[in-house]
């Protein structure tokens, strides 16, 4: 089972698929179809009904001034007698009040619309059959077009209309993506390597068209089974499907709009791929595919570009996806350039709801993915991401909750040693504890010893990241040093207060959490042994949503407090005995949380630290 720190705080990939924003209009194609002699026939209908609805054909073109009258609305005049209701409908010519259609017109009328049902509701039955005919229709128009090309190279005209109808072939596959279960047969028929072959086709239209059908096929829309995916995956990239699409990259000019298009298509591709780690892993091997990310998202706009901001998307999937990729983008200085891409946004804030947002997001997220690791630690420290992050704290607005989340995990784990000194050396201690207690959450429950300047309620993502920090720091900062002994004096200054304020936050977060489980032992003992281990995951979540992991990161920071000061070991007991709680509390909480870590894969380092640091503080207590 991994570590509840790693579940927390490992940032999510963008939940939502996007969808290219540009409207590409229709080929619309003309076929003439079932040819029949009554076709003549109603179009001599048709002239005949239109002229009499505006003049009538007795008068030779001269207007009416009947039709004037029954035209205007505004003039009045006597209606029609009842007695002559049985002599309009009797009146077979219809040339007075009625539509000018006779008995026969009529039936050819209704004939017609009979057939235009009949070819509306017929359809091509979608089936294997239908599968072997595409495809055999596909490797032909594949060969033609080869072919006329191989033999008319000088003479463009005589292959052109060969290439038209490959690439409505190509078109035709999308149907594939409505009937998944076909995608085997796809496979075993070998259509799917020709496909990607077409991504080196001499026109870029074909190999964009190709890329787009591919791009569907492997959508997260399509409502295709994890097997059936995988086949056509894996047939796609046995056809060396990844380095054609970086070829294709290389070729396409993004001034064009249909080339823009094009890349676009390819982005959706590396996403859609994503979705399998080993998958995202093997793009993050090619040497060319994350430079070539890092460089489209630093290319400077006037305005983000869709193509820019989803290339900042899709490199922060690979980045959360793989450590090894994360370890091509550090080794490529991809920390240093991207901090310099926030470095614009410590004080300006993008427009709301923009490319530009979700781009700032997107990098930030890039930023945050690689600070987990150790050589991005010291990238961070090095390229002085700390004090950037210090500055959008304290002068930022959107970019401010994100340089927190960047911190916090900068700081955190076994190795955030650098990050934590360099943060108390560029004076950041102030500024943490500043937004600590103007804007950490209270609890919706009053508690006069403990409230005498309440504050207002703030985002309990930045309060879990604020007390992650705090954690980091005092679990980091190496004793007796001047850093830890300028943090310890940050908790007793002013009477304690920042003390006060970890106790009411731990009891607010307690009395959530206590509500949850009693849910959940509710839903435990309703339910048989075997329908446990289904739910464990879910039952966690709802554990983290309740505060969870603030509340393990409120009880460490209280019990580094106690071991260090013993002035805040004799505040922290006489508070909790206000609750008629001890010091055996703490230590139940953080023996269930040792003990919570008991799943964690073995030879993970920063597991074992994590370990042992609970156990000598649950000792000490």
């Amino acid at each position: 089972m991994a570590s509840i720190d790693d579940l927390f705080k490992r940032p999510t990939a963008p939940l939502q698929k996007r969808k290219l924003d540009i409207t590409k209009d229709p080929s619309l194609t003309a076929s003439i179809k079932n040819a029949r002699s009554w076709l003549t026939v109603a179009d001599e209908i048709y002239k005949s009904i239109k002229l009499n609805g505006n003049r009538s054909a007795r008068t030779n073109g001269q207007a009416m001034v009947e039709d004037e009258l029954e035209n205007d609305e505004d003039v009045a005049g006597p209606e029609l007698p009842p007695e002559m209701d049985d002599e309009v409908e009797n009146d077979e010519d219809g040339r007075f009040f009625g539509g000018g259609i006779t008995t026969d017109t009529a039936e050819v009328l209704d004939f017609i619309d009979e057939q235009e049902q009949e070819n509306t509701v017929k359809q091509e039955r979608i089936d294997s059959s239908w599968v072997r005919k595409l495809a055999l229709n596909f490797e032909r128009r594949i060969s033609k077009n080869a072919e006329l090309r191989a033999k008319f190279e000088a003479d463009p005209q005589k292959f052109m209309g060969s290439e038209a109808d490959l690439d409505a072939d190509v078109k035709a596959l999308s149907v594939l993506s409505e009937h998944p279960d076909l995608y085997e047969e796809f496979v075993q028929l070998g259509c799917v390597s020709s496909l990607v072959s077409l991504l080196c086709h001499e026109n870029t239209d074909i190999a964009i068209d190709a890329i787009e059908i591919i791009s569907e096929l492997t959508d997260d829309d399509v409502e295709a089974e994890q097997g059936q995916w995988d086949v056509l995956v894996d047939a796609m990239l046995d056809a060396d499907l990844l380095d054609l699409l970086y070829q294709n990259i290389s070729r396409l000019d993004e001034t064009a709009e249909s080339d823009r298009n094009g890349v676009y298509h390819i982005l959706g591709v590396l996403e859609n791929l994503s979705s399998r780690p080993s998958i995202a892993e093997l793009i993050g091997k090619n040497k060319s595919m994350i430079p070539w990310l890092m460089s489209r998202a630093q290319i400077r706009e006037a305005n983000v570009s869709q193509n820019k901001q989803y290339a900042a998307e899709v490199l922060a999937i690979l980045l959360q996806s793989s450590a090894i990729n994360r370890k091509h983008f550090i080794g490529i200085d991809g920390i240093d350039a991207f901090l310099q891409l926030l470095s614009a946004y410590r004080k300006r804030d993008p427009a709301k709801g923009t490319e530009e947002e979700e781009y700032v997001e997107n990098v930030f997220d890039c930023v945050t993915c690689c600070v987990d690791e150790l050589d991005g630690k010291q990238k961070f420290v090095e390229a002085e991401g700390v004090e950037l992050c210090l500055i959008m704290l304290k002068e930022g607005k959107m970019s401010r909750p994100r340089a927190l989340r960047l911190l916090d995990h900068a700081c955190g784990g076994p190795d955030g040693r650098a990050c934590c000194e360099q943060l108390v050396e560029a004076a950041g201690l102030k500024v943490i504890f500043t937004m600590f207690m103007k804007k950490a959450s209270t609890p919706t429950t009053p508690d006069p010893p403990l409230t005498p300047n309440p504050h207002p309620q703030h985002d309990p993502h930045s309060t879990e990241h604020l007390l992650g920090l705090l954690a980091s720091l005092l679990r980091s900062l190496p004793a007796d040093s001047a850093p830890r002994i300028r943090l310890l004096g940050k908790f007793v200054e002013k009477s304690y207060e920042k003390i006060d304020r970890l106790l009411l936050l731990r009891r607010d977060f307690a009395a959530k959490l206590s509500a949850v489980d009693l849910a959940i032992h509710s839903e435990r003992a309703a339910l048989s042994p075997d329908a446990h281990a289904a739910l464990a995951d879910e039952w966690l979540s709802r554990r983290l949503d309740a505060g969870l992991f603030s509340l393990q990161s409120t009880n460490t920071t209280l019990a580094w407090l106690v071991a260090e000061d013993d002035g805040a070991k004799a505040h922290i007991r006489q508070r909790l005995a206000e609750r008629d709680e001890g010091f055996a509390a703490l230590r139940a909480a953080l023996q269930e949380q040792l003990d919570g870590m008991g799943g964690g894969a073995e030879g993970e380092e920063g597991d074992e630290v994590a370990k042992d640091m609970l156990r000598t503080l649950v000792a000490f207590l």
